[in-house]
């Protein structure tokens, strides 16, 4: 029995539920009902899951080993021992998987997204502004009707930016709010939703306006052809797969997304800065005389990856404060939040500013900041070409969410 249970708890660690995850949810992801599948949205499904398991049981224990699933922070045990948090390996999870995810959409996008900027851009800035202005909206309406004494401007921005999927958006409400504990609880309810409403979004407008998805790929593909300017003169590769400038991007954009804008202690995170240095390397395709091109594949692999591993260190988490703080009447709230702006951004999209249903649906996952949306709109559309209308979108998208969320706690 000795043997068995220090088998068990050796086999039992972060990096084994981390690969279990990420096999069901692609199991669960790859089943397609009626033209409908999760996708790599299955891997948070399996991570929410997992994280819900364990908000019920953090640890369990064979023979004399306890074996943790998902603590916050350390707890004492009757014995006096101790067990660490595995708070912070998913946090750190999530981290390097959004890096990875970001800086690939940026190297893809890179090539052709300044040599492409036009006036259809600036309907993409105006889709980020508008989206999480509509969401911020729909958030005062409910803060000055809603009955509840206890839906107020934490509660809410909590749900804004839960509904938004967005870290950075919390960090500031969590920073202005009265409330810290409400605005935590809110994001907590509102992130599940906010994650799969968008992700189901993408992949049912088509079917709902039966779009005919291969003639509207041709017409894409063909209005969005714009060549790659090649670096001209001799260049020379540090290393066959590209690593040297997906890292290079990675670490300048780490210390982008540091820099904090005075008066706002607003910065763009890890997400932002890994985006904007990403794009800025893939424009140019070197530094002096080295070749900073990534190949497509390589890309996409490390893509894929990127969005695996994030969705698995965000899942799980959020499964946990899911079951800790879930009011019915809250996640109700949270998903009105993420679908309003989703249809309003959508009918601005296609009626305004003129947009192909791709390139619409491809604003509105960066317009609400979802990372998984965009993995699933890359299998729908059968294009990674859409990712430049969410790279366009993104970024304004985040200031704009992260500025909503201190306004609404400042002078509400």
């Amino acid at each position: 029995m000795a043997y068995l249970s220090g088998v068990i708890s050796s086999v039992m660690s972060t990096i084994f539920y981390v690969a279990l995850i990420a096999a069901l949810g692609y199991l669960v992801g790859g089943i397609s009902i009626k033209g409908i599948s999760l996708g790599t949205a299955g891997v948070l499904l399996m991570a929410l899951v997992f994280g819900i398991i364990a908000s019920y049981v953090p640890y369990i224990t064979v023979g004399s080993k306890n074996i943790v699933l998902y603590i916050a922070s350390t707890i004492t045990l009757e014995d006096g021992s101790t067990l660490g948090a595995t708070k912070s390996l998913f946090s750190l999870i999530s981290n390097i998987g959004t890096a990875l995810f970001v800086t690939a959409v940026g190297l893809i996008a890179g090539p052709k997204f300044f040599r492409t900027f036009n006036k259809q851009n600036i309907g993409y800035i105006l889709m980020g502004v508008i989206i999480i202005a509509i969401g911020m909206l729909v958030g005062v309406l409910v803060i000055l009707f809603s009955k509840d004494p206890n839906v107020n401007s934490s509660l809410v921005a909590g749900l804004l930016t839960g509904a938004l999927t967005s870290t950075p958006g919390l960090s500031a409400a969590k920073e202005a709010a009265a409330d810290e504990a409400a605005a935590t609880a809110g994001y907590g309810i509102a992130y599940i939703f906010g994650v799969l409403g968008v992700v189901f979004f993408v992949q049912l407008m088509p079917l709902i306006l039966k779009i005919d998805i291969k003639k509207e790929l041709e017409s894409f593909t063909a209005a969005n052809s714009v060549r790659a300017q090649e670096p001209s003169g001799k260049l020379f590769k540090v290393d066959s797969e590209g690593f040297f400038p997906f890292f290079l991007a990675i670490a300048v954009g780490c210390i982008v997304g540091a820099v904090k804008i005075p008066g706002i202690n607003f910065s763009l995170g890890t997400s932002g800065g890994t985006l904007i240095a990403s794009l800025v390397i893939g424009h140019f395709g070197h530094i002096g005389p080295i070749d900073c091109r990534v190949s497509k594949q390589s890309l996409n692999l490390v893509r894929e990856l990127g969005l695996c591993l994030f969705l698995i260190g965000a899942g799980v988490p959020g499964g946990v404060n899911f079951i800790a703080n879930v009011k019915i009447s809250y996640f109700f709230i949270g998903a009105v939040i993420t679908i309003v702006p989703m249809i309003v951004g959508y009918l601005l999209g296609k009626h305004v500013f003129k947009m192909s249903i791709f390139n619409n649906l491809g604003s509105i996952t960066g317009g609400m900041t979802s990372t998984p949306a965009l993995g699933t709109l890359i299998a729908t559309a059968g294009t990674d070409e859409v990712a430049a209308a969410y790279a366009s979108t993104y970024p304004f998208a985040l200031v704009c969410v992260v500025l909503a969320a201190k306004i609404m706690c400042i002078v509400l």
